[in-house]
């Protein structure tokens, strides 16, 4: 089915680019490569627009197969209107095809079906039509011992159980009701009692009454897990008199005892069955619209730290602090390989300090260390300032690096494969060294859930979250492209149209064959396809390669036109690459085919004036004020210097050198109003922030961006 038009109404897109870019999604295309090169076919769209399409088409198409499986089902028991099949086959959610399907589903047994198999629909009608009469005498007519009604008051009684059931199943009912809740529902939480001492972090929420549709993700989240945990109960409801009120209003049409019946049929069918289930909806879709705010918070987060500034190709010395056992050394060369590792007694209760200096300043000038890395957890700000008073012939950068994962690393399999004859502590110093030199190429190695960027990423929907994680790091390794020569496997598998089996053939045959020469020779790798090939080679990097095009993000489709270019000027590729002067007097136009038009064509400007060109902003070096180390340093109104480590929907923390992350609330991030705190700060970003508030009870720190 062509889901083109309707999605481009939702999205407000154009139809022919979005039908285009469902055809490209259902031919094995990532997004990634339509977003970089099928942009004539997309108009353009960059990633966000293609994944709404995607996930749009596949929430119409499910919703279109549900559709199916209802008809047929509603089919088989011969109840399928003309009427009821036009209803289903033009609702638009989920929940209305539901609602439609409910008094045809099949059921478990229910006080309603008793009620029906012991004879007393046809009382239930004549009640509904609340004509004037006496319902007993009424009712007097089904009683029926042999089928279990006793008397009149259990044929009432079971035609009320019948009423309950057929209202709250009505389309009118549910969707009245359902509206009431969206507007009207409030989330409370109370504390169950004698849990308050035990669930104290949860104190907010002892008493607590609030919209649900204004409840912020992380507060509804909290509030879930601490329910979850059982420290809490947590309702979900309108005013129930509201909601009666608008049930009485659709359903009473007179003032007689029919009518009271049906009332009380109202009330009861209202708290026993309509109330839960519009509860557990509200519930789910509150979660997931607080799942997706925690999940697009938890991404634009990973995002910001795979793309962050590497250091580049240097010689590094990276430590893994520890007290008693030490801190592990390791000196790696400038492609990340391990030369030579160490173990120093820096502090107590060792506190070897005269041999610790003396190992770290021959390894520094053996292998010429440019840089040294420093992780931030325990014992790191003792071992940053112990570096800092090293005598080193040549002083080299000293950064400290947030270590956050390296033990993850250290202990999975890529690890252990790679350095099986070293421990884990070694390994996680060569994790804290690589990732400053290149974030991007050593955190795709760690679960994203353990770089320690989110929020709440335990109590959200994990499938979803995966989803969004793995796209991201998709889309972060190809904007950046990769070098086929040098990656490791767990990079390339994040490649375009590669994915791990491939990875782990393109490594075996640069092992090989002592790597590769062209962008050409990856269609030698055991199979790797044309199809592999057109999604992978335009993010894959041969550096030094004969043809310098394979070098750049130039797609190897688009080689005859830059070829062309050159021919137009009577020059070789090269030189249309080192020289500005040579590109100036290209008019792009005159190079527009049918295939190939003005989008691509800028692109391949921009890029043979930059060939693989990295995306990510230069390596800014950064320092903790060295007077400081430890929370018992800090005092009320201090102004230091510190780095975005984490943003949440309500704030972001800051790393100050002290061990424990500060707070800075939503509300002293700026002078003005902060809906968004993506919008005022970027993970490592450097930042000036001043002390608000110390608890070293609870290793609290409050801090303000509100420095003036």
């Amino acid at each position: 089915m062509d889901f083109s038009l309707k999605i481009a109404k939702k999205l407000n897109l154009v139809t022919d680019f979005v039908r285009n870019t469902i055809e490209l999604l259902n031919e094995g295309a990532t997004i990634p490569f339509i977003a970089r090169y099928r942009k004539e076919a997309t108009g353009s769209m960059d990633e966000v627009a293609i994944l709404q399409i995607k996930e749009t088409f596949n929430q119409l198409t499910e919703l279109e197969n549900r559709k199916s499986t209802v008809l047929h089902s509603i089919d088989e028991q011969g109840k399928l209107t003309d009427e009821l099949k036009r209803k289903i086959e033009t609702v638009e959610t989920m929940y209305e095809l539901e609602d439609l399907y409910l008094p045809y589903k099949p059921k478990r047994k229910t006080k309603a079906s008793v009620a029906k198999e012991k004879g007393l629909e046809g009382l239930a009608e004549q009640l509904y039509k609340q004509a004037n009469g006496d319902v007993v005498l009424w009712a007097k007519a089904y009683v029926n011992k042999e089928k279990g009604v006793n008397d009149e008051e259990e044929a009432l009684q079971g035609a009320c159980d019948i009423l309950a059931e057929s209202i709250t199943e009505q389309e009118i009912t549910r969707a009245k009701i359902r509206k009431l809740f969206v507007q009207q529902a409030m989330i409370s939480s109370k504390v169950i009692n004698g849990k308050e001492a035990e669930g104290n972090k949860y104190e907010i929420y002892f008493n607590n009454k609030e919209l649900i549709r204004k409840v912020s993700s992380h507060r509804l989240l909290a509030m879930f897990r601490g329910e979850e945990e059982g420290f809490l109960r947590v309702k979900v409801e309108p005013v129930e008199e509201d909601a009666l009120d608008l049930l009485y209003t659709i359903h009473l049409r007179a003032d007689n005892e029919a009518a009271g019946c049906v009332a009380d049929a109202i009330d009861d069918g209202y708290k026993r069955l309509l109330q839960p289930q519009m509860e557990t909806e509200m519930r789910q879709e509150a979660k997931v619209r607080a799942d997706e705010e925690a999940i697009r918070v938890f991404a634009d987060n990973v995002r910001q730290l795979l793309l962050a500034p590497p250091l580049g190709e240097k010689v590094v010395m990276a430590l893994d602090p520890g007290f008693r056992t030490g801190c592990k050394v390791v000196v790696l060369d400038k492609y990340g390989k391990l030369l030579e590792n160490a173990t120093i007694y820096p502090h107590p209760p060792q506190v070897a300090v005269f041999e610790a200096n003396k190992i770290v300043r021959e390894l520094a000038k053996k292998y010429k260390v440019e840089a040294v890395a420093i992780g931030n957890g325990t014992a790191g700000r003792e071992t940053e300032h112990f570096i800092r008073y090293v005598d080193f012939e040549v002083k080299p950068l000293i950064v400290v690096v947030n270590e956050n994962g390296a033990s993850v690393y250290s202990a999975s399999d890529a690890a252990r494969e790679e350095f099986p004859d070293y421990d884990i502590t070694v390994r996680g110093a060569v994790s804290i060294g690589r990732r400053l030199m290149d974030p991007l190429a050593e955190l795709i190695k760690i679960d994203p859930k353990s770089i320690g960027v989110g929020q709440y990423q335990h109590d959200v929907n994990q499938k979803k979250l995966q989803e969004s994680l793995a796209h991201t790091v998709e889309s972060c390794v190809n904007a950046v492209g990769v070098e086929v020569n040098t990656a490791s496997k767990q990079l390339l598998a994040y490649v375009s149209g590669i994915g791990s089996t491939l990875a782990e053939n393109i490594v075996t045959y640069r092992s090989d064959n002592g790597g590769f020469k062209s962008k050409a020779d990856l269609k030698k790798v055991s199979r790797f396809g044309e199809k592999a090939f057109e999604q992978a080679a335009g993010f894959l990097r041969i550096r030094d390669a004969k043809n310098p095009l394979d070098s750049s993000a130039v797609h190897p489709e688009s080689y005859p036109i830059v070829k062309k270019m050159a021919s137009s000027l009577n020059c070789s590729i090269p030189d249309l690459i080192e020289k500005e002067d040579l590109r100036k007097q290209i008019n792009i136009r005159d190079f527009v085919t049918d295939k190939i038009g003005i989008p691509t064509l800028t692109d391949i400007m921009k890029e043979l004036a930059k060939p693989g060109r990295d995306p990510r902003q230069e390596f800014d070096l950064f320092e903790f004020d060295q007077s400081i180390s430890d929370i018992s340093d800090l005092k009320p109104g201090m102004i230091l210097p510190g780095v975005i480590v984490n943003i949440a929907a309500f704030g972001c923390f800051v790393d100050i050198g002290v061990h424990q992350d500060g707070l800075v609330h939503i509300s002293q991030m700026a002078k003005k109003y902060v809906d968004n705190p993506n919008k005022v700060v970027k993970l490592n970003q450097k930042v000036m922030v001043k002390v608000l508030e110390i608890d070293t009870k609870r290793n609290r720190i409050n801090l303000s961006m509100n420095i003036d």
